[in-house]
């Protein structure tokens, strides 16, 4: 059988904690396999394994150092720029261990060591393997940056629970080298890219309905769960349109982007790009009453009250489930109570093949938060219910469970 990482050029990245010392055995383990290996070490990973070691395993020289050291009386200084060559070179980087500190520097396009410097500048993929003490890890600022890192494109390997270098037991220990390696080993088949030549579409944000030409009927929507749908849906290979209503939010990178205002023109817009969809997901907040006339100038205040006759907007939803054809329709729905027997009825429908629900009034889900809880349920009536999770993990969550075949 032939080696699984045969001719894969691989970066491993040494962080400075306890757990580096599996990292002797993880450049044994890719060489095996048939990679090239180079090996990247922060310079605080001196504390805790040899570079020599490292170099001697590898077949190659340790890069530690961001800047080379020069002799002052040299007459001839290199012009080298390393890190990019590196990056350049590299078909994946692994960073395992990766300490709080090292996730996030990279996070926040820090680059003050070589290792920080070559992921920034890196062109192939990148996967973390966060090692630290439990309290470190489950830190609510190490947990959004891991989520951060998930959402910028990296792949993280979650560490497991066991035996910690404080002498406490938790989660946080890095998993042994057998298991990145073979987590290597599936990321290298492309099994990361389970959405690959699938066409996606997804609406986001809010639709804005004008009364006059400052005043609009509109909603708190953010458009973050959309943004964090397409995210997700684009790093695991798909082609993603997303329509979004008004939204501050920066289009995601390989995104097809429209932007629309009023229900009417989502709706539009969705029937133009539906065409060879293999999914639609409405994720938007469109308003379910526009004013029935339009001013086209602003209304003065006056002493009386002001009354706004009202017509429904387009069910965008309910078309798309009276003309589905070959694509599968997610819907959302937001329930402040009876919240699955709603969701359920919405579901039989609108002709869904799944439908995500969340009750705002629960603490860190609903509108402009960066997490939520949600309950998934599929037409199988297969059903789901999440713990508080950052959006893109619950992007994730839903796009796991359309493809389950269960």
């Amino acid at each position: 059988m032939s080696p699984k990482l045969k001719n894969r050029k691989l970066i491993l990245g040494v962080c400075g904690g306890i757990a580096a010392y599996k990292s002797c055995e993880l450049v044994r383990q890719f060489k095996k396999d048939g990679a090239e290996v180079r090996v990247i070490m922060t310079p605080s990973a001196l504390n805790f394994v040899s570079p020599v070691t490292l170099s001697t395993l590898s077949g190659n020289e340790v890069i530690i150092n961001l800047f080379p050291d020069i002799n002052p009386s040299s007459e001839k200084i290199k012009n080298e720029t390393w890190h990019v060559h590196s990056g350049l070179w590299a078909d994946l980087i692994v960073i395992a261990p990766a300490t709080a500190n090292t996730i996030s520097k990279i996070v926040n396009g820090q680059s003050d060591n070589f290792l920080t410097a070559t992921v920034l500048s890196a062109r192939c993929p990148v996967i973390v393997c966060p090692a630290m003490d439990e309290d470190m890890y489950l830190n609510e600022t190490t947990q959004r940056n891991i989520s951060l890192l998930k959402e910028l494109g990296c792949f993280v390997i979650d560490p497991e629970r066991g035996e910690l270098a404080s002498g406490l037991s938790g989660i946080g220990r890095l998993p042994e080298p057998e298991t990145i390696t073979e987590h290597v080993r599936n990321f290298s088949k492309g099994n990361h890219l389970d959405l690959k030549n699938k066409k996606i579409l997804i609406t986001a944000g809010p639709t804005y309905e004008p009364i006059d030409s400052v005043r609009f009927i509109g909603n708190y929507s953010s458009g973050k769960m959309g943004f964090a749908l397409a995210k997700a849906a684009v790093n695991r290979g798909a082609e993603v349109t997303l329509i979004s209503g008004p939204s501050s939010l920066s289009t995601p990178r390989n995104v097809k982007r429209i932007d629309v205002k009023t229900a009417d023109e989502m709706f539009n817009a969705v029937k133009q790009n539906l065409s060879k969809k293999d999914v639609v997901i409405m994720s938007a907040a469109v308003a379910d009453f526009k004013p029935k006339n339009f001013i086209d100038r602003k209304l003065k205040k006056s002493s009386g009250d002001l009354t706004i006759e009202t017509e429904k907007t387009i069910d965008i939803l309910e078309y798309l489930g009276k003309h589905k054809k070959k694509f599968k329709l997610v819907g959302f729905a937001l329930e402040t109570e009876n919240e699955i027997k709603n969701a359920k009825e919405k579901l039989k429908k609108k002709n869904l093949d799944m439908i995500v629900v969340n009750n705002p009034k629960v603490k860190g889900a609903g509108f402009n938060t960066d997490t939520n809880i949600a309950t998934i349920i599929t037409k199988s009536s297969k059903q789901f219910r999440t713990k508080l999770i950052s959006k893109y993990d619950l992007a994730n969550l839903i796009y796991d469970n359309l493809l389950s075949k269960r």
